[in-house]
């Protein structure tokens, strides 16, 4: 547990959410205007933007890069999308976007420019579009008939020199993706269908695309006058409980370093979409976390979204003179570290000298990963500031605590102002998987009552009571069609029932 430090009466914990983004504030303040070349944006996280804020399945909200733990000659890179989704967000239920691109870039060589993209394209199949139902019975299989609206993608390799395309390759091709997690009726072993959705490529990769547990911790309450203006609003995971769309690619090492003597790579992922000309254009990017939610005002959000990092010089002011600190110091009295912040140039724009900083490297924002460093046995949730150099900010792994660790560092940790700073949410709420594609399973649609051991119909008939059976009947071929139903459970109980209901009303009385 965080520590709690006390200044003028005030606590200091929990504030990690704001002041997380102003690592990228002060390196790029110190880093000034002719180091921002060329490269690709990366930015993040939860509804970030107004523009992205209103289609939600475009929305990068966290990118994630390991040496996979289980085998360490292959690095892991996890993407999410869809912010906040509401497991019982039916019966239109989570899927990607068909008309974007979901792209998963490398730098290699330290020069901002992508050198690897990874690119990720979905489509939708229905099976009976005369239904309103996103699953019309007990889903065993990713190829059940009873799973009626599936989505599969295809991946390109690409290859890039100076942003100039050199090569495509398509390395798969109509990989399904595992559905959103309706619930125990509708899916009795969920985990069943999401090992059917990890997938081996030709190249010794391996993918995953489908619904995930949202695997970033934090306390997300500091927009409420940062914690309710007197930290009562504290230690509260928000994303507790929502899922995300996840895109997980495990790719053997040597495929995307330099070479053995240059192992550092900077990853980052962008969405892009096709806009009324038919053009694809990029709407959000993703690199390190929180970055564009808390650093940026909301008039240059959009524009940020939109562009690349050789373009982040107009955001200088945004990060000279960063608003967060200031907010800060005058609600809780903490005071401001004095800008300009060169304490952060190295660890958050070229990565820690003789760690994860490649050779000539070019200031932008990306997570650097070192893939020769091993997996640590046991991670450390601080990563490199508490000793573990497989952790964060060299990479990010699920489990690391990025608030806490961006928090101490920000507050002085590398000056000599040591402080044990954080937002009191130590770990995710649900435990991560110890194999490909590590994030944790979706919580289901079905987590109220019926979720706890209830006895389902019954439980289902005493609370609805009579509203269950069409009014003047006694049974008959009614009865039937909801008996019938409960063998699949108290979903398909209910929607079936519903479906009568409006048979009498609409179509009693039509001859045939």
């Amino acid at each position: 547990m965080t520590t709690t430090i006390s200044k003028g009466g005030a606590r200091r914990r929990s504030i990690a959410t704001l002041i997380c983004g102003a690592l990228a504030t002060g390196g790029l303040a110190a880093a000034g205007v002719t180091a921002l070349v060329p490269g690709t944006a990366t930015a993040s996280s939860h509804r970030e933007a107004p523009l992205i804020s209103g289609t939600p399945q475009y929305d990068n909200t966290d990118v994630y890069a390991f040496v996979s733990p289980d085998k360490a000659d292959t690095t892991t890179i996890v993407a999410n999308w869809i912010p906040f989704e509401e497991p019982a967000g039916g019966p239109n239920f989570f899927q990607f976007a068909e008309d974007a691109q979901y792209d998963l870039h490398i730098d290699n060589n330290g020069d901002a420019q992508g050198d690897l993209l990874f690119r990720y394209t979905f489509k939708t199949h229905v099976k009976n579009k005369k239904t309103f139902l996103y699953n019309t019975g007990a889903v065993e299989s990713l190829d059940d008939k009873d799973l009626n609206i599936t989505q599969t993608y295809d991946i390109e390799l690409i290859k890039l020199k100076n942003q100039y395309v050199q090569s495509k390759t398509k390395i798969a091709d109509d990989v399904p993706v595992a559905p959103s997690n309706v619930g125990k009726a509708s899916m009795p072993d969920y985990a069943k269908l999401r090992n059917q959705a990890i997938h081996k490529l030709t190249n010794g990769s391996t993918t995953f695309a489908g619904q995930a547990d949202d695997p970033f911790f934090l306390d997300l309450r500091v927009f409420d006058l940062l914690y309710g203006g007197n930290l009562s609003e504290v230690g509260n995971d928000t994303l507790k409980g929502y899922n995300v769309n996840s895109i997980a690619l495990q790719v053997p090492t040597h495929m995307i370093v330099e070479s053995s003597k240059q192992p550092i790579v900077g990853i980052w992922s962008t969405t892009q979409r096709k806009n009324a000309r038919g053009n694809f254009a990029q709407v959000s990017r993703l690199g390190m976390p929180l970055v564009n939610e808390v650093v940026n005002p909301i008039g240059d959000k959009d524009k940020f979204n939109a562009s690349s990092p050789w373009e982040d010089a107009q955001f200088l002011k945004n990060v000279t003179n960063p608003e967060l600190p200031k907010l800060i110091e005058a609600i809780y009295k903490i005071p401001a570290p004095a800008e300009p912040r060169n304490d952060l140039v190295d660890v958050f724009l070229k990565g820690v000298k003789g760690l994860n900083q490649p050779p000539y490297v070019t200031p932008s924002e990306q997570l650097r990963l070192n893939t020769s460093i091993a997996p640590a046995k046991k991670p450390k949730r601080l990563g490199v500031l508490d000793g573990d150099n497989a952790g964060f900010p060299n990479g990010r792994r699920l489990t690391d605590d990025v608030i806490d660790a961006s928090l101490q560092v920000v507050e002085g940790e590398l000056l000599g102002a040591k402080n044990d700073l954080g937002d009191a949410v130590d770990k995710n709420d649900k435990k991560f998987e110890n194999y490909f594609p590590y994030v944790a399973l979706p919580t289901e649609g079905s987590r109220g009552p019926l979720a706890k051991g209830t006895t389902g119909t019954n439980d289902v008939r005493s609370q609805l009571g009579d509203a269950l059976q069409p009014a003047g009947t006694s049974g008959g071929t009614d009865t039937v069609l909801i008996a019938g139903s409960a063998a699949a459970g108290a979903a398909g109980f209910l929607l079936i029932t519903a479906g009568v209901v409006w048979w009498r009303r609409n179509m009693g009385n039509r001859a045939y």
